[in-house]
């Protein structure tokens, strides 16, 4: 079996692009539920399948790029289900962020058809798709040498958390953590300076490179200003994400009585969006909750 056989399995806003730079390399079969994004990999260069069966059949290494945990039994577990075709030995990668508790589930289920499991959440979002990721994995020496050509492929810096699924989702929690908390204060502070007559742009401007800035503070905070303008916000992170991924945060932490006031606070706000009708719009729309629109 050629090591570098790649099925992709979800070829959304994360899968197409990671697909697309896989099939620049590997031999890819690609799967999605829609059509049209099925040709886009294509036109790249893979090659479309009708199921995540068709899609893994073959395949050493399937790379799963999926919403959520219902997705990923699914695809994995579901009628056509990738697992029933999977040779043992082959390997799964979970790229989505699900939560430790699904990552033990999917890894237990494969396990039991002595397929290898590598839980791999990434970071970075599809403009470093394309081997510019941070990978955070969860898995024993066996299966991330087993998935090693698709990581290298995609990753630009590799954390091996711990040998065991779910601790890479544990990580990737905490890191969605910082993000969501560090969105949601920038709205505050972009909201703040609308409601003193401040210039929001010139405000982004000047503390994006000080002490009071962040990463979500310069990505984020041009896409606020803009979310006030007559264009359309590009959507690189929906909203509805953070509503998942937050949720996930709390519940970890409520699990290990660990209290997280502000992420709590964060996923109130991010809610609030959802229910405003915010859920399939960029991330940085949340500040329109705060400061409305003119």
């Amino acid at each position: 079996m050629d090591a570098t056989r790649t099925a992709v399995i979800g070829l959304g806003a994360m899968g197409l692009p990671m697909a697309r730079h896989l099939a620049a390399a590997f031999p890819v079969t690609a799967y999605d539920v829609s059509a049209e994004r099925r040709a886009l990999a294509v036109a790249a260069g893979a090659t479309e399948a009708p199921t995540p069966a068709a899609a893994a059949r073959d395949a050493a290494v399937v790379l799963l790029a999926v919403r959520d945990q219902a997705q990923v039994e699914a695809a994995l577990f579901g009628q056509e289900g990738a697992a029933a075709v999977l040779r043992a030995g082959a390997v799964v990668v979970l790229t989505s962020t699900v939560g430790p508790d699904a990552a033990r589930e999917a890894a237990a289920g494969l396990a039991a058809r002595d397929i290898l499991f590598v839980d791999a959440p990434v970071s970075g979002g599809p403009s470093r798709a394309e081997g510019d990721l941070l990978i955070i994995a969860g898995a024993d020496e066996t299966a991330l040498r087993a998935a090693e050509p698709v990581l290298d492929r995609l990753a630009s810096t590799l954390t091996v958390a711990g040998p065991q699924p779910g601790d890479g989702q544990a990580l990737k929690a905490i890191n969605q953590l910082l993000a969501g908390v560090h969105i949601a204060a920038a709205a505050e502070a972009i909201a703040l300076a609308r409601g003193l007559g401040l210039d929001p742009g010139a405000v982004v401007e000047s503390l994006r490179r000080g002490a009071a800035g962040s990463f979500m503070f310069a990505d984020r905070g041009p896409r606020m200003v803009a979310a006030y303008g007559e264009e359309n916000v590009e959507v690189r992170s929906r909203l509805d994400i953070f509503v998942k991924d937050m949720g996930i945060v709390t519940g970890i932490a409520r699990d290990a009585h660990v209290p997280v006031p502000l992420a709590a606070a964060a996923h109130q706000l991010y809610l609030l969006g959802e229910r405003a009708g915010l859920a399939a719009e960029d991330d940085s729309s949340v500040v329109t909750l705060l400061s409305p629109p003119p």
